[in-house]
């Protein structure tokens, strides 16, 4: 009667079980809305694996590219190498040259937890090929164990060191690019201003910036509202990495997301650059509820005052070190919760006289371009951003 007993209950549990996972599969498919907008939305129905918490959707992808294969271009020339204790990858055209090509260092996103070479070996790949040019993608040590300044410090050595052995791999010295995804974007522009009065380096000729975060202040924004479910970077993903990459407590989240972890007189004094009216209007039309900030709570400016560091936010450094910055390539995506860090750089930049060349794309979302050699997962956005891109370059 027992053995009877338990078997029943054992079999309701696995119905219950099948059935819950059945009913958010469907409600997941049927209801989730995809934006319109985006080509082949069922691609980024990966989404159901973050609904059953298996994994987060970064994580589903991360999962991908370590399953597959690195994708052989036979036009391009790999090479893993270390400077120091630098992992780095080394990218060439495989034709030859009577001259000197331009050289690309690369910062991969995953806001310093989840991206890797291998995860960025295709985009590094399309671009030395589309580009014609030598990229060094540079690898750094990642959270859990490494946290701020560790990404900027490893990147910056990485740089230095390609810096001063160009003639080694055949780069000309006028034409060195800076260039990242995401928090690769960040470091981009960090190093760009690190590297102004350098005397010592050859110049950085641009400065490339793909779906970056360049502040790490203001949660209000428009694109924060509008896209905080969106993948591959939900609200949810953006804070988790946020304090994990800045250690700082998970508890604070409610008070940065109402503005109460900095003081009013911060606000005054970075709203010409932070504020919502720096954003076209054309870009709020999905919705936009301007939302008054809350009065500050002091224990959290304690715990958390380390992102008005211009390591943390380039977007509010000087103006003399903004204005003597390289041109810029910036590429913004529609449906990104990041979309107005690069709409907000890309006026600070032309404020300040720096060339901006700025492509938007009105298909694309957070980490896109990841699925470039992706096959079934690839989205036609990557190419059009990488094409964009290598035009910028070739005509430098």
């Amino acid at each position: 009667m027992l053995i009877s007993f338990l078997l029943l209950l054992l079999a309701t549990v696995c119905v219950a079980f099948v059935g819950v996972g059945l009913w958010v599969f469907g409600n997941h498919f049927l209801t989730t809305d995809i934006p319109a907008a985006i080509s082949h939305p069922m691609r980024l129905r990966g989404m159901i694996f973050e609904k059953l918490r298996i994994c987060s959707m970064p994580q589903f992808v991360r999962f991908v590219h370590d399953l597959l294969p690195l994708r052989k271009h036979p036009d391009v020339v790999v090479k893993d190498l270390r400077f120091g204790t630098i992992p780095v990858k080394l990218y060439q055209p495989k034709a030859s040259t009577s001259g000197l090509r331009p050289g690309i260092v690369f910062y991969h996103g995953g806001g310093g937890i989840l991206g890797s070479l291998k995860t960025h070996h295709g985009i590094c790949c399309n671009l030395c090929k589309k580009s014609d040019a030598v990229v060094l993608a540079v690898g750094y040590r990642m959270v859990p164990k490494h946290r701020f300044p560790v990404v900027v410090k490893d990147c910056m050595v990485g740089t230095i060191h390609f810096l001063k052995s160009l003639n080694t791999y055949g780069v000309d010295p006028a034409r060195i690019i800076v260039c990242g995804d995401s928090v690769g974007g960040a470091v981009a522009t960090i190093l760009c201003q690190k590297f102004v009065d350098r005397s010592d380096l050859p110049k950085i000729r641009a400065q490339i910036l793909i779906y970056s975060t360049v502040q790490s202040m203001d949660f209000q924004s428009p694109s924060y509202q509008q896209n905080k479910n969106m993948p591959l970077l939900s609200q949810n993903l953006a804070f988790y990495c946020w304090c994990s990459y800045l250690d700082i407590s998970p508890s604070w989240r409610s008070a940065a997301l109402k503005g109460a972890h900095l003081p009013a007189e911060v606000w005054e004094k970075y709203r010409k650059w932070l504020g919502a009216e720096n954003i076209p209007d054309r870009f709020k039309k999905r919705g936009y509820l301007p939302v008054s900030r809350e009065p500050l709570n002091e224990a959290a400016y304690l715990e958390t005052n380390i992102i008005l560091d211009v390591m943390n936010s380039p977007l509010i450094a000087d103006d003399e070190v903004v204005s003597r910055l390289p041109e810029a390539c910036i590429v913004s995506c529609e449906y990104d919760i990041l979309r107005d860090e690069s709409l907000l750089y890309k006026k600070r930049l032309e404020d300040l006289g720096v060339r901006v060349t700025w492509h938007h794309m009105e298909d694309g979302f957070h980490g896109v371009l990841t699925t470039i050699d992706m096959r079934f997962f690839y989205f036609p956005c990557s190419s059009r951003i990488l094409d964009a891109v290598a035009h910028f370059i070739k005509g430098l």
